[in-house]
């Protein structure tokens, strides 16, 4: 005999209601949280900043030590930067791992600039700044612009704070002087920064909406021992 849907219980058609749904919001979430770790997986690669550089304007380090609050100051400020016609990017490397395989630039800001500027030139060539502990370097910048940055002392631990200066230094000297970072009345991080986190979010809450339609479709296990017993 074969049975068709009008055959199925309530309970099946719950079930199998219930794992579809299951299914396409792990889907969704696992799409989501992809997003999430394609900074950490260029990390990998050869040169990972030039990896993350390609599509946008700033790498930072993991170990940078730059609390949440700095990385969405950085943030604002690069995509005001862009907004003004002044297409900078900034590379923030606090180790040697930083570099990938090209370690041995490790301490020399100013021969990775240029190399970094070289490996960048045919997919999104521009001014380049490299923050690294013990000074910057710059590539494709003007000569009063340089000068504005190697007026700065090393950075040694503040990564953020001395990125953050060298950022406004730079704009200032080509012409385009930028206000600080704008954060939200709470003092909290601002929109740049906050779009990782919203979609981790959402990530996590699609994995709490899979769980709950499947625990929705599944009947009471007390009510199913109950009526097979009887």
């Amino acid at each position: 005999m074969v049975s068709n849907s009008k055959d199925s219980t309530p309970t099946e058609r719950g079930r199998s209601l219930g794992r579809r749904r299951l299914v396409a919001l792990v889907g969704v979430a696992a799409l989501l949280l992809a997003g999430l770790s394609a900074p950490a997986a260029a990390r990998a690669d050869g040169d990972p900043a030039s990896d993350v550089l390609a599509s946008q304007p700033l790498f930072l380090s993991q170990d940078a030590g730059v609390p949440p609050r700095g990385q969405a100051e950085l943030a604002a400020l690069l995509a005001a930067a862009q907004r003004r016609g002044y297409r900078l990017r900034a590379a923030v490397i606090a180790s040697a791992s930083d570099l990938g395989s090209v370690t041995e630039l490790w301490r020399q800001p100013a021969t990775y600039a240029r190399f970094l500027g070289q490996e960048l030139s045919l997919v999104a060539p521009g001014p380049l700044l490299v923050v690294m502990p013990n000074g910057y370097g710059v590539d494709d910048v003007t000569p009063a612009a340089a000068r504005a940055v190697d007026a700065l002392t090393a950075p040694g631990s503040r990564l953020g704070p001395a990125t953050l200066s060298a950022v406004q230094r730079l704009a200032a000297a080509a012409g385009h002087p930028l206000p600080a970072p704008v954060l939200t009345a709470g003092g909290g991080v601002s929109s740049a920064a906050t779009v990782p986190w919203l979609v981790f979010a959402l990530g996590g809450a699609a994995i709490a909406a899979a769980w709950a339609a499947s625990l929705r479709a599944r009947p009471p296990q007390l009510g199913l021992r109950a009526r097979g017993g009887r």
